[in-house]
């Protein structure tokens, strides 16, 4: 088939590869004039399987209420009169329940490790490279009380099978050795040894590389305006190059998503979700992280890229500004130079900003639509470099009408209506 991706973050590359790979014609359209000049750009750099799970707990209400008080806060909203912000919000409590939560970390820890599976037989396949390192995540505790409190995601660890270790400081140390500088400073820690870290940017520019190899289209510089709807088929994408016609075509927007797709009558429940990194110049790779280190009191994510330590962190609510505020850089800055002093130099770090695309229970949505030719990808939040290899290869199956390799139960659309019932009725479809 002919197929058009909308968007090349590293979600849509991903899919327009895994889609090329199983024989299809694919072409790429985005606004910004190469890959992964977005939210891909300059994320945590985590490919963190063992870390995925929704921001919807059953703690999180009360916690936030502590977090906005903090001057480091790992929450910061911006309320605005925007229904779509309120409604995101509202669902987002109504999963923070234990039921809840379990369910939804389970679908993400079910795609997630698929999708590291995925990277790793990518990686053996292509020998692309991007900074990438195989040495785990450790969850870093500041408190007893946050340690208790991983109970809950040490159970979904077990019921998946997914390897763990419980760490006392000494651990702690002995998987980052840099630690030692500030012993006393936590009581323990989780390591996820099956997780990875690398360069999202750097793995999206080369998989782009790559699909063009194998036939893959970029048109780049190109706005997106609309779709064109015959029935309860889309016929085509009206772009500032025209309209561009396929048999059929795949969302992956990000957080740009939804405002494409409510002009046809979708509703995606996914919300822009702001969130900050710096890069910092190592200056003494013994003071450095190994991997990453995710300081959990600031929810931030300490990561080694090559010769390069990435800063990522905060969830600020503010719609789609892309404002950079000093505040959101000193937080990060605090947590970097309060485990590892030594480790880099923060008054030459490059500071950022992307929107990640959340959805109210943490998982993402890809697959079909009411649309029978329109596909999406879309809704990773914090995880969409950890997952995009697993949703490409998901995409790639639905689209090809095979059956993918895991279980799709709560990946779809349907998981907010009833059934297999559409959730709208867009103009000129019958329901």
């Amino acid at each position: 088939m002919k197929i058009i991706v909308l968007g090349s973050g590293v979600i849509g590359t991903t899919s327009a590869y895994y889609l090329a790979k199983a024989g299809h014609e694919v072409t790429v359209i985005d606004r910004q004039p190469a890959a992964g000049l977005e939210t891909s750009f300059a994320n945590a750099g985590e490919v963190s399987p063992g870390y995925a799970a929704p921001w919807a707990g059953p703690g999180v209400p009360a916690k936030a209420v502590k977090w906005l008080l903090m001057q480091h806060s790992p929450l910061v909203v911006r309320p605005a009169l925007d229904p779509e912000m309120w409604r995101w919000m509202f669902q987002m409590l109504a999963n923070c329940n234990q039921k809840s939560y379990e369910v939804n970390k389970g679908r993400m820890v079910r795609l997630a490790e698929y999708s590291r599976d995925c990277l790793v037989q990518l990686r053996a396949d292509t020998g692309i490279a991007y900074d990438e390192r195989s040495q785990g995540t450790l969850q870093l505790f500041r408190t007893q009380k946050q340690l208790d409190g991983a109970a809950n995601d040490i159970a979904v660890l077990d019921q998946y099978k997914v390897p763990y270790s419980v760490l006392d400081p000494k651990g702690c140390e002995a998987a980052e050795p840099a630690l030692a500088n500030v012993r006393g400073k936590f009581v323990g820690g989780l390591q996820l040894p099956g997780d990875e870290t690398g360069d999202c940017f750097k793995f999206t520019q080369r998989l782009a590389e790559m699909a063009k190899e194998i036939g893959v289209k970029f048109r780049q510089g190109v706005d997106i305006q609309r779709l064109t709807v015959d029935g309860d088929r889309i016929t085509g994408v009206v772009t500032s190059m025209g309209e561009l016609k396929a048999d059929s075509f795949v969302l992956a927007l990000g957080s740009y998503s939804p405002l494409l797709a409510k002009q046809i009558g979708i509703r995606i429940p996914v919300y822009p979700v702001k969130g900050y990194s710096i890069t910092v110049p190592i200056v003494d790779a013994a003071g450095a992280p190994e991997s990453t280190v995710m300081d959990e009191t600031f929810k931030v994510a300490i990561t080694r890229l090559g010769d390069r330590i990435r800063v990522g962190g905060t969830a600020e609510i503010a719609g789609y500004d892309l404002t950079l505020r000093k505040a959101r850089r000193d937080t990060l800055e605090h947590s970097v130079t309060d485990l590892f002093p030594r480790g880099g130099d923060t008054s030459k770090a490059e500071f950022w900003c992307g929107l990640r695309p959340m959805t109210p229970d943490g998982t993402p949505v890809v697959g079909p639509t009411p649309y029978r030719n329109l596909f999406l990808n879309t809704g990773h939040g914090t995880l969409g470099w950890t997952m995009a290899c697993g949703s490409g290869r998901v995409l790639a199956d639905l689209v090809s009408g095979r059956q993918p390799e895991i279980g799709l139960e709560g990946l779809f659309m349907d998981r907010y209506g009833s059934g297999n019932k559409p959730i709208f009725v867009p103009q000129g479809v019958t329901a």
